[in-house]
This record gives structure tokens, C-alpha cells and sequence, in this order.
């Protein structure tokens, strides 16, 4: 099992890895970054000579063996330091380049370059066999791709930086010799990157396939699905990457005759680009998984590539327009292809268990180094191989960047065979990336993690149940489980405004609603039951007995959302024992969702209970309302009652009056004199009835006219008539002015039903 660091310990070791990524950053553009390639071409390079040094970068990780070899002999940070050392003193050979070339031997010279690239990326390659355990390591928890990241934003921040030192000192076009000194810096501080690095701690040595052969390692590799189609996607899009970011810089200087300072400046705008990916990827990947920031990243590189295949030559003369031109191309290249490198190895990193994290490491960089040597190599084969034809500059590039556009179009359409390590899909990714509310709750989510006190954590979480965002389920899960009952409740409160759950959510709600009664239960009980979760019933069952009244309460309504129907009788029973009026509210409010006729006898039961408060009634006759399917129209007319009881009697007359004008508008555009015959006694006779029950209190009259409604015009059914039939003789029910309002407002109801569905 992989060593955890402690958070201290772990904290300790990211700050010396940091300073180890700012001077090894520093040292690796000031000795093969852009500044090797101006160098090379400086000295009269061809298209051939930038591509095979280009790919000494990608060759020089098929050295990875030998570092496995010697990691099982000497330490990992102990290979890691030694390599990093010795690698920049072997550029040592490209520092004296500049004084060969003053002595007449330009041949000598460029040789002298190639060697110390290629010596420098051979041992390098070397050393990085503790590249991904030491990266395993320090990127462990939950925000592991967050400081992969970071450890990108590092990079590009220093090589954006140091790009630009570099375009002032060669903007001028300053001798040959400046090279050599910026070189030597760079010596020095990849020198001190290699001794920076010691201080971190020594990895886990995987023990199990420390004898694997490398065969076996492919072979092993190419058995799981999965990784076999990352790795044929990852092959093409560092192909890609390789090719089109090492011969921007060619195609600069040769087809549109930019100098050295204004590539170098070019190159600021890259590092920019990348600075750029590293920030978006840090921000989202996080929440939304490495695999759709890889495919967007790629995109996006696509996308850069369409204008080089459709600039026209036309245009290369304007040079504010070329300037522009290139700008552009530096900054969306590295965005899209360098970015989408960056997140590939987090997204690498995910799919591979610890125990194979060293063998499988060697495969990345194989295939890493494999797609990159092969792609510039050819590149600048194809580049010289065209020229010599008789094609233009203009047209060579062309056509080299139109294969790049194709091969990364393939790569993109193979991306559903990507695992998805629980990573967002690609549109729902894009739609959170376009969606001002998700990307609010995120960064609610990231200020959260670094709350210092209870009275911040309280204001974000107010803040997210604001902004409600299914990407914030994790961040609230872990505030639900807080020392502290303000932040759980402000956290599950904030659940509650999700339109959707996820399992995990589920599951944590379901262990609130048990352990956690008179606090948060009931919240967790109201958002089970909103989010339909069958799971939840049995325990939801088991709490609608709870002392917890509210919990108790919320329980009932959660199982009358899931339509529990089961369950409905025990549910009847316990609002009819109940001495609660809040869990009677809550019961009443269940019993409508059901919907079902058979609970109004028990509704109009607590009706007829002594003293019972105006709010409790009130709650009573909206759930007959919803059960009669009449709530909405009737919640107004309740609404105005309430607020003067003095107006029933002219609520009834209301009623009546709007029932008699409907329905005789109704009646006049019928056809059938058979069916208006039998509805115009009911309507004759309505108002004196109403009358006679609402003022006299006298229902004899309405009750007989209930019950001679007609069947086959009735959407209530049989049922509804009898149980009001019944209600409006009863004397216990006679002087609730809520109910018979309601049994107006239905009977109205029934009468306009019938006049629309006659012929």
C-alpha cells in the first residue's frame, strides 16, 4: 500500500517541489525552450535538423529502463537528483557552440548543439523514472488534479517569463555569443534543481513488477481496453503537439521572415496560453474530471489549426496582420495541445493503481516519446521533402498542419471509448463550463475549502444554497459531517435546492434522517422524498413515528411523494392519534399527495375535533381541495376568506353567479337540446340551494342535489358525491365556514364540467 504523507508533512513536501518546478523551469527554457531552436537556426538549421533535435526531447524517454534498473539499486530522488545535475552540465557542449562557430566550424558547432540536446534529454530521461511515483505521491487526496495544475501554472508562469527576458535580449539581434551566456544561466540553475530536489521524500517502490519485462508491461497494458484506447488517442494528440509546437517556431522565421526577438515575444504569448489552460484546468478539473478537459483542450487545438490551412498568402505581407496572425497561433496552440498534455497525465494517473504507477510510468513516456519523435522527425523530413519538390514555404506548412488537423479530428472521435473515471460527460462539461451559476458554485467551493472559521464557512454556504449546483454535492457532503449543527444544517440546506441527488448524497441523507433526530433529519427526510429516493422508504416507514415531530412529519410527506400507497392506512392512524397540530398539518398535507378519495373521511375527522386552530383547518381543507383536484382555483377563494371571515356568504354567491354565466354560455352553443334539458333543473335550482345551506345553514336541499348528479359527467366519481352528501347534514362540520365554501366551490366545479362536455 502507498505511503500517505501526513497533511503537514505533505504541505512540506509540495513547498520544496515547488522550488524544484521554478528553477527547473527557469533552467529548461533557458537551454532547450524556444531559445535552442532560435539558437540552431541562428547557425543555418534545416527543417530536418529542428525536427530531429525536437525529437530527442520524445527519444530521450526510451531511456526510462535503465532508470528502472537503477531504482532498484539506488533511491528514486536519489536517480532523480543525479540525472537533473549532470544533464544541465552536459549542455555545457552547447555553451561553447557560439566559439566554434567564431572559429569558422558552423558544422562543429550545430553537431556540438545536437549533442548536448540529445545528451541532455538521454539522461534526463534517465531520471525521470521518479517522475510519476514523486508525482503520485505529493498528488494524493482529493485535489489531485488541482496541483497537478498547479505544478503546470508554475511552468508556464516561468517560461512565460523567462520568454520574454529572452525576446528583449535577442530583439536587437545581438551576436551569436548572448546565446552562450543565457545558456550558462541556465546550467546553473538546473544545477540547483537538481539539489533542490533531494529534500523531497522518497517515494514508494512498487515491489510486485519491479522484474517486469518491458514486453510485458505493453502486453499488460494492451489487455485492458481502456488503457489501450487512451493510449492510441494519446499517441496522436502528442503527435500532434510535437509537431505543430516545434515547427510554429519554423514557420515563423521562414515564412513569414519574423527575427528572434519577435519569436521569443511569440513565445511569451504561448507560455501565456499555457498559464492560461493550467488556471481553467485547476479551476474545473476538480469538478469536472481530467477526461472532458482533455477533449476540450484538444478541441481547442483543433480549432487553432483551421486558420493556418486557410490563411492566405496574400495576407503575409500585412505585417500587423501576421503579427497578430502568430500571436494568435502561439497562445491557442499551447492553450489547446499543451494543455491538453498537462491534463492527459492527470487523467493517466486516475486510471493507473498505485502498485503499477512505475512500470506503467514507463509506458506513458514510451508512448510520449514514441509520438513525439516520430511526428517531428517526419515533420521536418515532410517539410524538406516538399521544398525539394517545389512547393512553397507557404504551401509545405500547409499541408503539414492540414495532416495534424486530421489526425487530432480522429483522436477527438474516439474519445467515448475513453474511461470515464467519474468524470462529467463532454456536453454536460461544456454546459458547466458555459453556465455562470455552476462556475459561481465552484468557485463558492474552492473559497470554501480554505474557510478559516465557522462565521465564513456559514456565509459561503448560504451563498451556495443561492447558487444551487449539482457540481457542489461533494463540497456540501463534507460539510454536512461539520462539528458544528449551523454549518451541517447550512449545508444539507443547500442539498435541498439540487434538482438531483447523486448515490452518494443518497446514502449520507439516509445516515442523517437515522442519527441525527431534532438537528438535520428532517431536511435530509423533505429532500428524500423530493428526489423520489425508494431506497429511503423502509426507514422513512420506520420514522413517521419518531418523537421528532418534524422528522416525523416530513417522513409522512416524503412517502405520500413516492406514492407509498402502502403505506397510507398507518399513515391515516397516526394523524388521527396524534395530539401534534404541526404533525397533523403535516399528515393533511401528505394524505392530498396520494390523491386518494378514501382519505377525506379521515381529513373531515379532524375537522370535526374541538378547538382546532385556523391554520390546522385551513391545511385540511387544501388537502381535500388537492385530493378533489380543485386546490388551485379554490386556494384563492381561501385566500380571501382568511383575511375576512364576514365575506363567506358573498364568496358563495361569487361562486354561483360566475357557475350560472358559464354554464348558459355554454349551454347556448350546444346543439343537443337533449342534454341542456336534463343540466337546466341543476342550474335552476343551484343558486336557492346554495342559499339556503350557506345562509340557513341548511344542507337538506344540497345534499340531495349532490347525490343526483349525473354519473357519466362526473370526474369526481361516486365516492366525492357521497362523502359530501353526508358532510353537508353534518352538524359537527355545519358551522366550518372553509368547508362549505369548498363544497360550493366543488359543486360549481362538477356543474361546469358537465356544460363542457355536453355536444
Amino acid at each position: 500500500m502507498a505511503t500517505q504523507l501526513s497533511p503537514y508533512r505533505l504541505s512540506k513536501a509540495r513547498d520544496v517541489y515547488n522550488y524544484f518546478n521554478v528553477f527547473n523551469a527557469i533552467s529548461w527554457n533557458l537551454l532547450v525552450g524556444i531559445i535552442i531552436t532560435l539558437f540552431a537556426l541562428r547557425l543555418g538549421a534545416s527543417p530536418t535538423y529542428i525536427g530531429l533535435m525536437g525529437s530527442t526531447f520524445y527519444i530521450a524517454l526510451f531511456m526510462l529502463p535503465f532508470g528502472k534498473m537503477l531504482s532498484r539499486r539506488f533511491s528514486i530522488i536519489g536517480i532523480f537528483s543525479f540525472t537533473w545535475i549532470l544533464r544541465s552540465i552536459c549542455m555545457i557542449l552547447a555553451v561553447a557552440a557560439p566559439f566554434v562557430d567564431y572559429a569558422g566550424h558552423r558544422n562543429t558547432a550545430l553537431l556540438l548543439i545536437m549533442l548536448g540536446v540529445l545528451l541532455f534529454h538521454l539522461i534526463r530521461g534517465i531520471g525521470m523514472i521518479g517522475n510519476n511515483p514523486v508525482l503520485s505521491l505529493l498528488a494524493s487526496g482529493p485535489d489531485r488534479g488541482s496541483y497537478m495544475t498547479q505544478i503546470q501554472i508554475i511552468n508556464s508562469a516561468i517560461g512565460m517569463f523567462a520568454s520574454f527576458l529572452i525576446a528583449m535580449v535577442l530583439g536587437m539581434e545581438p551576436p551569436v555569443f548572448i546565446f552562450s551566456i543565457l545558456l550558462s544561466a541556465g546550467v546553473v540553475t538546473g544545477v540547483i534543481s537538481g539539489i533542490v530536489i533531494k529534500r523531497v521524500p522518497e517515494p514508494d517502490r512498487p515491489i510486485d513488477d519491479q522484474g517486469k519485462k518491458l514486453a510485458d508491461i505493453f502486453k499488460d497494458a494492451l489487455s485492458q481496453d481502456h488503457l489501450k484506447h487512451f493510449i492510441f488517442i494519446f499517441f496522436l494528440v502528442v503527435l500532434v503537439s510535437g509537431v505543430t509546437r516545434t515547427f510554429i517556431v519554423v514557420y515563423a522565421r521562414e515564412v513569414f521572415n519574423h527575427n528572434d526577438g519577435l519569436i521569443s515575444l511569440y513565445s511569451v504569448f504561448g507560455g501565456l496560453g499555457y498559464l492560461m489552460a493550467g488556471i481553467i484546468v485547476k479551476f474545473l478539473v476538480d469538478r469536472l474530471g481530467a477526461k472532458p478537459l482533455f477533449l476540450v483542450c484538444v478541441i481547442l487545438g483543433i480549432a487553432s489549426l483551421i486558420p493556418v490551412i486557410l490563411f492566405p498568402q496574400s495576407a503575409i505581407d500585412n505585417v500587423t496582420g501576421s503579427i497578430l496572425f502568430m500571436v494568435f497561433l502561439f497562445f491557442m496552440l499551447n492553450f489547446g495541445f499543451l494543455g491538453s498534455e498537462g491534463i492527459a497525465q492527470t487523467y493517466f494517473l486516475g486510471l493507473i493503481p498505485a502498485e503499477k504507477m512505475l512500470d506503467m510510468g514507463i509506458l506513458y513516456f514510451f508512448i510520449l516519446g514514441a509520438a513525439g519523435a516520430i511526428g517531428t522527425f517526419l515533420g521536418g523530413l515532410l517539410i524538406d521533402l516538399l521544398l525539394l519538390i517545389g512547393f512553397s514555404s507557404f504551401v509545405s506548412f500547409k499541408i503539414l498542419y492540414l495532416i495534424m488537423f486530421a489526425l487530432a479530428v480522429l483522436a477527438v472521435a474516439m474519445q467515448k471509448r475513453m474511461k470515464p473515471l467519474g468524470s462529467l460527460p463532454l456536453s454536460d462539461a461544456l454546459e458547466v463550463i458555459f453556465s455562470f451559476r455552476d462556475l459561481r458554485a465552484i468557485s463558492l467551493l474552492d473559497k470554501l475549502s480554505k474557510a478559516q472559521d465557522s462565521h465564513e464557512e456559514g456565509r459561503l454556504l448560504e451563498a451556495l444554497h443561492d447558487t444551487p449546483s449539482h457540481l457542489a454535492i461533494d463540497g456540501l457532503l463534507e460539510r454536512a459531517r461539520s462539528p458544528r449543527l449551523a454549518t451541517r444544517q447550512d449545508a444539507v440546506r443547500a442539498l435541498e435546492r439540487l434538482n438531483k441527488i447523486s448515490k452518494n448524497a443518497e446514502k449520507a441523507l439516509l445516515d442523517d434522517i437515522a442519527n441525527n433526530p431534532f438537528t438535520t433529519a428532517y431536511i435530509s427526510a423533505r429532500i428524500l422524498g423530493n428526489n423520489n429516493c425508494a431506497d429511503a422508504i423502509p426507514k422513512l416507514r420506520e420514522l413517521s413515528r419518531s418523537e421528532d415531530y418534524m422528522l416525523a412529519g416530513e417522513s409522512v410527506i416524503a412517502l405520500a411523494k413516492m406514492k407509498d400507497d402502502e403505506f397510507r392506512p398507518e399513515m391515516e392512524k397516526i394523524i388521527l392519534d396524534s395530539q401534534n397540530p404541526r404533525l397533523k398539518i403535516m399528515g393533511a398535507e401528505a394524505l392530498g399527495f396520494y390523491h386518494n378519495i378514501e382519505s377525506i373521511p379521515v381529513l373531515l375527522d379532524i375537522l370535526r375535533g374541538k378547538d382546532q386552530p385556523p391554520y390546522l383547518r385551513d391545511e385540511v381543507i387544501l388537502a381535500i381541495a388537492m385530493i378533489v383536484d380543485t386546490q388551485k382555483k379554490f386556494y384563492n377563494i381561501l385566500a380571501r376568506y382568511s383575511a375576512n371571515n364576514a365575506l363567506a356568504a358573498t364568496l358563495a354567491a361569487d361562486e354561483v353567479e360566475a357557475t350560472i354565466e358559464f354554464v348558459n354560455k355554454a349551454l347556448n352553443r350546444k346543439k343537443s337540446k337533449d342534454g341542456v334539458f336534463k343540466i337546466s333543473p341543476f342550474l335552476y335550482n343551484f343558486q336557492y340551494i346554495v342559499d339556503d345551506y350557506i345562509v340557513n345553514n341548511n344542507g337538506a336541499e344540497l345534499s340531495r342535489w349532490i347525490l343526483e348528479l349525473p354519473e357519466e359527467y362526473s370526474r369526481s366519481g361516486s365516492a366525492v358525491r357521497n362523502v359530501f352528501s353526508q358532510a353537508v347534514l353534518d352538524i359537527e362540520l355545519s358551522g366550518n365556514d372553509c368547508l362549505r365554501l369548498l363544497i360550493i366551490h366543488w359543486a360549481a366545479h362538477e356543474l361546469r364540467i358537465w356544460a363542457a362536455t355536453l355536444k
